[in-house]
C-alpha cells in the first residue's frame, strides 16, 4: 500500500490530499447552513480556525490507517468543490464513507464521480471487503449517490441520531468488493 494519499483523476475532477492553502474554501463552503444540516460530523457555525485544524489531521490519519480524506476539485479550474472521505474499520476489513459538496457546485454529480474513485481506489489499495455510507433520512439526495455507486439499502436505523435537538432516522447502505470490482472499470491513479 501507498504511504501517501491518493491522487485520482476522473473524467471531470482531480481528487488530492487537502492543503493548508484550501482553508479559505473549505472554510466558506463547509461553513455553509446546508452543509451542516445535512452531515453529522461538520458544526454550524463553523469557526475560524476549524478548516486549519480539520486538515491538519488528515495525513496523521492516513499514517495510522485510521482514514483517507481528499479534495474534490474541479479538473478544468482547480476550484474546490467539496471533500470525500474513508474512515478505516481495519480489524473488519471495512470503512465507511463520507462527503460533501459546497451548495453552489449542487446537481452536477461531483459526489457520485468522487465517491466512485475514492471506493474505487479504497477496494484496489486496502484489503476490504465492504464500504458502507449512511443517511439522513431526509437527505435522499445523499442517497441517490450512494445508489449510482452500486451501494445497497440495508435498513433505517429509527432515531438513531439527534441532530440539532431533533431525533433522526439514518439510512445504512452498502457495497462489497466483488460487486464493486463487478460493475466498475479501474480508475486512473498517479503517485507522488
Amino acid at each position: 500500500m501507498s504511504n501517501s494519499l491518493p491522487y485520482i483523476h476522473t473524467e471531470r475532477l482531480h481528487l488530492r490530499p487537502f492543503e493548508p492553502a484550501d482553508a479559505p474554501s473549505v472554510q466558506r463552503l463547509a461553513g455553509a447552513r446546508e452543509i451542516a444540516d445535512t452531515t453529522l460530523n461538520i458544526p454550524h457555525p463553523y469557526r475560524e480556525g476549524m478548516a486549519e485544524q480539520w486538515i491538519a489531521t488528515h495525513r496523521p490519519l492516513f499514517e495510522q490507517r485510521e482514514a483517507a480524506i481528499v479534495a474534490i476539485v474541479l479538473a478544468m479550474s482547480a476550484e474546490l468543490v467539496g471533500a470525500v472521505g474513508l474512515t478505516m474499520h481495519a480489524e473488519h476489513d471495512r470503512a465507511e464513507l463520507g462527503y460533501w459538496i459546497g451548495v453552489p457546485h449542487w446537481g452536477r454529480g461531483y459526489a457520485t464521480e468522487a465517491a466512485r474513485a475514492l471506493v474505487g481506489w479504497a477496494f484496489r489499495t486496502f484489503d476490504l471487503n465492504r464500504i458502507y455510507a449512511t443517511h439522513l433520512l431526509r437527505n435522499p439526495q445523499s442517497g441517490r449517490v450512494m445508489e449510482k455507486i452500486g451501494m445497497a439499502t440495508e435498513g433505517i436505523l429509527r432515531q438513531y441520531v439527534k441532530k440539532w435537538g431533533v431525533y433522526e432516522d439514518i439510512v445504512v447502505r452498502s457495497i462489497l468488493r466483488e460487486e464493486f470490482v463487478r460493475n466498475h472499470p479501474p480508475i486512473a491513479l498517479e503517485s507522488r
